[in-house]
C-alpha cells in the first residue's frame, strides 16, 4: 500500500471514530462530566500519552526555536479553540445545526490555503468541495424521506456562531501546521501542540473538573471516557497529522463530510435508524468530492 493510500485510510478511520463519538460522548456529557471538564481530561490525558508514545518510539527530535511559535499557534487553534468552541457551541444550539455549520470547514480551508499561498484554488478542488457539501447537506436535511431544513433562529444563533468560529479555528490549524509537518515527524508536532494546548485549556476546564462526582461514574461510562481519550483524541489526532503530512489541507478537511454518514451508520447498527437511498447517494457524492480535491493532475 502506498503512503498516499495509507494517508487516505488514516483519514477514513479518523472520521469513522468521530462518527461513533457522537453517540459515545453524549452519554458522558453533561450528566457525568461537564463539557469543559471533559475537554481538560481529554487534552491532558492525550498529552501524557503522546509523550509516552514518543519515548517508546525513540523518535525524539529537536525542534528549532523559530518553529515553536507555529506549534504554539497550532495548540491554540487546533487543540484549545477547536474543542472548547465546539462543545460550548453545541450546548447552545442543536446537533443538526452544528453539523450543518461544520460543513463550512472545507470551504474555509480552501479560502485560507489560497490566501496563504496567494494562489486561486484549482477548479477541480472547488468542484470537489461542492460535491462534498452537497452530499453532507443531503444527508443532514432529508429526514424520514422528507425535507426538513433546520431553523436557524435567535435561540441558536450564539451557538451557531461559536461552532462556525470553531470551524474557522480548525481550518487555520490545518493550514498553518502543514509546513511544519514537512520538517518533523507527526508525533513530534502533535506532542508539542497538545502540551501547549493543555496550558490553554486548563483555566477553562479546571472548575468543571473539580466538581466531577467520580463515585457516580459507572463501568460503562468509564469505558466511554476511555474511548474518547484513546480513540477520539489520541488516535484521531495522530492519524490526522499523519494524513496531513502526506495530503493537502483541503483533502483532510473534505473528509469531514463523511462524519454524518458514519454517525447514521452507528445509529443504524444500534437500531435507531434505517438505510435509505438518500444515505447511499449522499456518501457517493462525498467520495466524489474527496477524489476531486485530492486528485493531482499529472
Amino acid at each position: 500500500m502506498t503512503d498516499t493510500r495509507k494517508a487516505h485510510l488514516a483519514l477514513f478511520i479518523v472520521n469513522l471514530v468521530y462518527g461513533i463519538n457522537y453517540s459515545v460522548a453524549k452519554d458522558v456529557m453533561p450528566e457525568y462530566i461537564q463539557p469543559f471538564g471533559f475537554i481538560l481530561i481529554r487534552v491532558v490525558s492525550a498529552t501524557v500519552l503522546f509523550w509516552i508514545f514518543q519515548f517508546i518510539l525513540g523518535a525524539n527530535e529537536k525542534v528549532a526555536r523559530k518553529d515553536f511559535l507555529t506549534i504554539a499557534l497550532a495548540g491554540v487553534f487546533g487543540i484549545a479553540a477547536n474543542q472548547l468552541l465546539f462543545f460550548k457551541g453545541l450546548s447552545m444550539t442543536t446537533p443538526i445545526n452544528a453539523s450543518i455549520v461544520m460543513t463550512t470547514t472545507p470551504v474555509i480551508v480552501l479560502i485560507i490555503a489560497s490566501l496563504w499561498v496567494r494562489q486561486i484554488p484549482e477548479r477541480q478542488k472547488i468542484l470537489g468541495v461542492f460535491f462534498g457539501i452537497s452530499g453532507a447537506l443531503m444527508l443532514l436535511t432529508f429526514r424520514a424521506g422528507s425535507f426538513a431544513f433546520p431553523d436557524f433562529s435567535q435561540q441558536t444563533v450564539t451557538g451557531d456562531v461559536l461552532v462556525l468560529t470553531n470551524a474557522t479555528a480548525f481550518s487555520i490549524y490545518l493550514v498553518i501546521v502543514k509546513p511544519i509537518m514537512k520538517r518533523y515527524k507527526p508525533i513530534t508536532v502533535i506532542k508539542w501542540a497538545f502540551l501547549f494546548g493543555s496550558f490553554y485549556v486548563f483555566p477553562f476546564g479546571y472548575q468543571e473538573f473539580r466538581i466531577i462526582d467520580w463515585s457516580s461514574i459507572t463501568p460503562l461510562i468509564w469505558g466511554e471516557i476511555a474511548f474518547v481519550v484513546l480513540a477520539t483524541t489520541f488516535l484521531v489526532y495522530l492519524l490526522n497529522v499523519y494524513g496531513l503530512k502526506r495530503l493537502n489541507p483541503e483533502t483532510v478537511s473534505v473528509y469531514i463530510y463523511l462524519q454524518p454518514f458514519f454517525a447514521s451508520m452507528v445509529a443504524l447498527a444500534l437500531g435507531k435508524d434505517s438505510l435509505t437511498w438518500i444515505k447511499l447517494v449522499s456518501v457517493s457524492l462525498v467520495f466524489i468530492g474527496v477524489y476531486l480535491v485530492s486528485f493531482k493532475k499529472s
